[in-house]
């Protein structure tokens, strides 16, 4: 199993929910995104190692635009 990321649209958002969720006392780290394509825009991730079911949960009720999940390998 690889690494879960939560992809959030731009690094603001990815440095806001990194401290929601060291708030909630779950780990984050910031993340460039893995590209897939050359299409695919420069986006961020959140690295959750525990629990990013709830982590994202989180961070969408706390106004964090989450636009996707993934795993590094």
């Amino acid at each position: 199993m690889g690494e879960p990321l939560i992809t959030v649209s731009s690094i603001t958002y990815a440095m806001k929910g990194k401290q929601i969720l060291n708030g909630y006392g779950i780990k984050a780290n910031v993340q460039r995104t893995p590209k897939r394509s050359h299409s695919q825009s420069c986006t961020y991730s959140l690295y959750v190692p525990d629990n990013p079911d709830e982590a994202e949960e989180i961070l969408i009720k706390n106004g964090i635009k989450v636009i996707g999940r993934s795993e590094r390998s």
